[in-house]
């Protein structure tokens, strides 16, 4: 009804306009030539309708979208002169029989669909209670859990340390939950829950060489202790060029670009492309800065170790502070980049080959600078033509020489796409961890292959090698081999 009212009202404004005063004005055999006309199907057969007609898009849409409008037997529309009532009634007439063909053709589709459409509704319908019920019991309309836990196993053979014989294979599981909040969906404020029960020897310790990716430090000897161990807000500024970050628990490496493609997940020292004196992954108080996602990348960030401690506090040399900066480039399969990092009494060269248990560790009135230069390239497409990592780092120590003394570190990894199977990887990759002076240079290596079970699920075993580890009885050389399951949630 609302559609035939619609066209109706221009009609009846045509009807009770005067154009058509007394009966001589009718003109019957007009009236008789337009009904009796064959319809019309393009404004375009009309040869007095120019584009540029005031009325022609109307007229156009009469026609070819509703099909209620005829014309005269010599293809004319007349459209200047007045229209008599006759004529408005024949087009009226015209037009509602149309409508009327129209809804008939709808009533049938809706009774041939009636049975589907029941079904869409009460689909639609049940999907509205189901939105209904998790805006209600939803944790929250800002913040989102996204999760993830590793199973590993494993074991280094002939792994003979001071305290005794540690070879036996161990299982251990790395759980990490953040907690995502986004006020802006820009921003993030991120809380991270964390537990494992790594113990030192051979994996948890950054002093090991053999330190995993997986076992931070975190939870030490003591484990399965959840405790939170990430908590920092980064927000964009200067049209979203420049991440700005800060927080309670932060991490130096996290706020910065690791320029590399080889990405394993297990031997730490290749996790942080060779270059540990730079990218030691301290964590703790501190903020950052850091420019450009592609393209040219520059950034700095502070973090104390021990700012949260009254007795040295967030600027005190005493309290473990690192300062890293970086500039580099990153193109679409390419990158590479300069790091720099500076260290106060505390703060350590990370996967360290030190000797008698020397940890790396700055002792008091020591400095350090680190220095590293990492690039990596990819190709285009998955296939023969592996993509190439490689990095170099050097570190210097100023002071009384104690746990920390000058060393340095390289690594070059190798790693194929798509390996057997779409969406697994495999790689390979050796270098040296850093190493105190005039001691034997430890060689690095690591054989992996990463199985995607689903998008949620890996499975990755690796057979790793370190030589002449100083931290070992005999400064040892050894294998050993890892079984890692991730689950992402």
């Amino acid at each position: 009804m609302k559609l035939k009212q619609l066209m109706l009202a221009p009609v009846a404004l045509g009807m009770v306009a005067p154009v058509a005063a007394n009966a001589a004005d009718l003109n019957m055999v007009a009236v008789n030539q337009y009904t009796s006309s064959e319809q019309v199907t393009s404004v375009t057969q009309f040869s007095d309708v120019q584009p540029t007609d005031w009325a022609y898009q109307a007229l156009s849409n009469l026609v070819e979208r509703y099909g209620c409008v005829a014309g005269y037997p010599n293809g004319t529309f007349r459209g200047g002169r007045a229209m008599t009532r006759w004529e408005a009634a024949a087009l009226m007439n015209a037009c509602l029989d149309r409508v009327t063909e129209v809804t008939d053709e709808l009533k049938a589709l809706l009774n041939e669909f009636a049975a589907e459409l029941a079904v869409l509704k009460g689909r639609v319908d049940g999907l509205e209670a189901q939105v209904t019920e998790l805006e209600a019991t939803q944790f929250s309309t800002t913040t989102k859990l996204r999760g993830e836990a590793n199973f590993v196993i494993g074991g280094v053979d002939d792994y003979q340390t001071k305290g005794g014989d540690v070879t036996h294979t161990a299982f251990n599981y790395d759980l990490r939950l953040n907690l995502d909040t986004s006020f802006t969906g820009a921003d993030l404020l991120r809380t991270r829950l964390r537990s494992a029960n790594f113990s030192s020897n051979p994996f948890g310790s950054s002093s090991s060489i053999f330190k995993l990716d997986k076992a931070d430090d975190t939870t030490g000897d003591s484990g399965n202790e959840v405790v939170i161990d990430r908590l920092y807000y980064q927000f964009p500024v200067f049209d979203g060029s420049t991440t700005l970050t800060a927080g309670a628990l932060v991490r130096n490496t996290e706020i910065a670009w690791i320029p590399t493609a080889y990405k394993s997940g297990i031997l730490d020292f290749f996790a942080v492309a060779g270059a540990p004196g730079v990218y030691n992954k301290a964590t703790g108080s501190g903020f950052g800065i850091q420019y450009g996602k592609k393209g040219l990348i520059a950034g700095v960030n502070y973090v104390a170790q021990n700012g949260a401690d009254s007795s040295t506090g967030e600027f005190d040399e005493s309290g473990a502070l690192n300062t890293l900066a970086q500039v580099g480039y990153r193109g679409d399969n390419w990158g590479a980049a300069f790091g720099y990092r500076y260290g106060t009494e505390g703060t350590r060269v990370r996967t360290y080959n030190g000797f008698n248990g020397a940890s790396g560790a700055l002792a008091p009135g020591q400095t350090s600078n680190g220095y590293a230069v990492n690039a990596y390239w990819q190709p285009t497409e998955s296939g023969w033509v592996p993509s190439i990592s490689g990095g170099y780092g050097w570190n210097t120590v100023s002071g009384t020489p104690s746990a920390a003394t000058d060393s340095q570190s390289w690594f070059a990894g190798l790693t194929w796409d798509d390996v057997f199977v779409a969406g697994n990887s495999a790689g390979v990759a050796v270098g040296q961890a850093p190493t105190g002076e005039n001691l034997e240079k430890s060689t690095m290596l690591e054989f992996f292959y990463k199985y995607q079970v689903s998008d949620n699920i890996s499975i990755t075993p690796a057979i790793i090698y370190g030589s002449d580890n100083q931290r070992l009885a005999g400064n040892s050389s050894n294998w050993g081999g890892i079984l890692q399951t991730t689950f992402k949630f």
